[in-house]
């Protein structure tokens, strides 16, 4: 009798273990850029997939020599005046969105960086797919015209 609650219990381990991971998530990193640049930067996104689940999720923008948009404090200053955010505040924004949601389409666009949140939305959708995939290549999308 023991010998079949063991078993019992084994199997559904297994089965709740299986239903853990509703999009088939591989573990590993990934990551996708943009096409090109934009106003002078590229932005990309980097997320960590651990038991089909995103635990880390990077959302930013670089120059071309690498320089991260959310270190520059002018662009900060001029963007905050303008918009009411600033790189720092709608990349962390919308990386804490995704971890929260595990899906780009239940991320809300942050008010001054609506274009950004559509490119961030563009770039999580082809992370995910590189992540069902298990391809670690690094994932370009195309920028609109």
């Amino acid at each position: 009798m023991n010998k079949k609650i063991l078993l019992g219990l084994l199997i559904l381990t297994f089965l709740l273990q299986g239903c853990g991971s509703k999009t088939g998530m591989q573990d590993g990193f990934y990551s996708a850029e943009m096409s090109g640049y934009s106003h002078g930067w590229k932005e990309y996104v980097c997320i960590m997939v651990k038991g089909g689940k995103i635990v880390y999720t990077e959302f930013n923008a670089k120059d071309p020599s690498g320089y991260i948009k959310a270190w520059d404090n002018a662009y900060m200053q001029n963007m905050a005046s303008v918009t009411g955010t600033y790189p720092n505040e709608y990349t962390r924004y919308y990386a804490a969105e995704l971890l929260e949601h595990q899906d780009p389409s239940n991320v809300d666009a942050l008010s001054g960086a609506t274009s950004s949140g559509t490119n961030f939305k563009k770039l999580t959708a082809a992370v995910i797919e590189q992540a069902i995939d298990g391809n670690p290549d690094t994932r370009i999308v195309e920028m609109e015209e």
